[in-house]
């Protein structure tokens, strides 16, 4: 391990000293986001120190097998344990630099998933009502809380447009490399001449911004309708303005919301949505200047590439970012989407890696 490494970690090991010290602070007890971003910061240091621990354990374990090569009768015995420490060594640095990878502030946020029909038609929209299940298989595989926020269903039992909000441990970690355009290859129901089509949908997923005002929303820059809902959920819908449409009037984004019977619960879930789409917007322009130089194994995450082909006749699917196809695909859009995730991640951490090879030397 090199001197920039090390001192890198031992500065580490300094802030989880104060982090330990403001959690144990009246003040932070009082701030309750202060208090959760601070448990935050003391779970990764935790980890971090733990592993530089381990990585010193093992240094001293070989200095001392070293020192014993002396003795003839020790020597081998300390080849054993020498071998050992050296393999706990390469372990704990491997281990250590994935950790000092730079790190997603979103990773650990709640997400706003969007899934839109797209090409296709009808059979779009049907794509759409899958995509729609499998994430919420996922979710509840990943013990993860679901929302559903807005919905716009097609005449066929698919959705035009579906919203939804996911709530859990590390939910924008996971899913954020699902943002990009899903391609469906399949013989639809309505077909008669059994030939395949294709049928994109596209999926966007958006860090939910901070209650505690992350993204500054003045209500001068609002306006609120009002409207009677339509489609499904009895005589209630027809008679009461309870949807709202919230137009935010400098970036002209749109958020509707008619799901929920209280027009103030529909005017809340909007608010979260819009919310979302305006740091998402902010994070876009921020990063607009170097996303070219950042498209890599993961892509570029832009909504508009084709990320991801579902081949039905196959069972097969295709991940473009990252040349992966699986012969599960029954499983996969039945919510077994783990194998996928992980990939795109290590994708994402050996591209990361690479670029850090030279800069932290084994």
């Amino acid at each position: 391990m090199n001197g920039s490494m090390r001192a890198k970690l031992e500065q580490f090991e300094r802030r989880l000293g104060e982090v330990n010290r403001l959690l144990s602070s009246q003040s932070a007890a009082r701030d309750m986001a202060e208090f959760r971003r601070l448990n935050r910061e003391h779970a990764e240091l935790t980890q971090l120190a733990g592993h530089f621990q381990a990585w010193k354990q093992a240094t001293r374990d070989l200095a001392a097998a070293d020192s014993m090569r002396d003795d003839a009768g020790m020597r081998e015995f300390a080849d054993e344990e020498a071998a050992a420490a050296r393999e706990r060594i390469a372990t704990e640095h491997a281990t250590l630099q994935r950790l000092l990878l730079p790190r997603d502030p979103d990773d650990d946020r709640d997400v706003i998933l969007e899934i839109r029909a797209g090409t296709g038609g009808d059979e779009s929209a049907l794509f759409a009502g899958d995509l729609l299940r499998m994430y919420l298989r996922y979710a509840e595989r990943q013990r993860w809380q679901t929302e559903l926020i807005s919905e716009s269903a097609s005449d066929l039992g698919g959705y035009k447009e579906v919203i939804l909000r996911i709530a859990g441990s590390a939910v924008y970690a996971k899913l954020k490399f699902e943002s990009g355009t899903h391609r469906v290859q399949r013989v639809p129901e309505t077909e008669a001449q059994g030939r395949i089509h294709t049928s994109a949908c596209t999926v966007a997923v958006l860090p939910e911004a901070d209650e505690a005002g992350e993204v500054q929303i003045s209500n001068d820059e609002l306006r609120i309708d009002v409207f009677r809902a339509s489609g499904a959920g009895g005589q209630h819908v027809n008679k009461t303005e309870s949807a709202v449409r919230i137009t935010h009037l400098p970036s002209g984004i749109v958020v509707e919301c008619q799901d929920d019977r209280s027009q103030h619960r529909n005017r809340d879930k909007a608010m979260k949505v819009l919310a979302a789409r305006l740091k998402d917007r902010q994070a876009q322009q921020a990063h607009a200047k170097e996303a070219a130089q950042r498209k890599s194994l993961v892509g570029s995450g832009d909504r508009s590439e084709r990320i991801r082909t579902y081949n039905f006749p196959q069972g097969r699917i295709t991940d473009h970012r990252i040349n992966l196809t699986l012969y599960k695909l029954d499983r996969i859009i039945a919510g077994e989407l783990d194998e996928v995730v992980e990939a795109l991640a290590t994708a994402q951490q050996a591209r990361q890696l690479e670029a850090l090879s030279e800069e932290l030397p084994v």
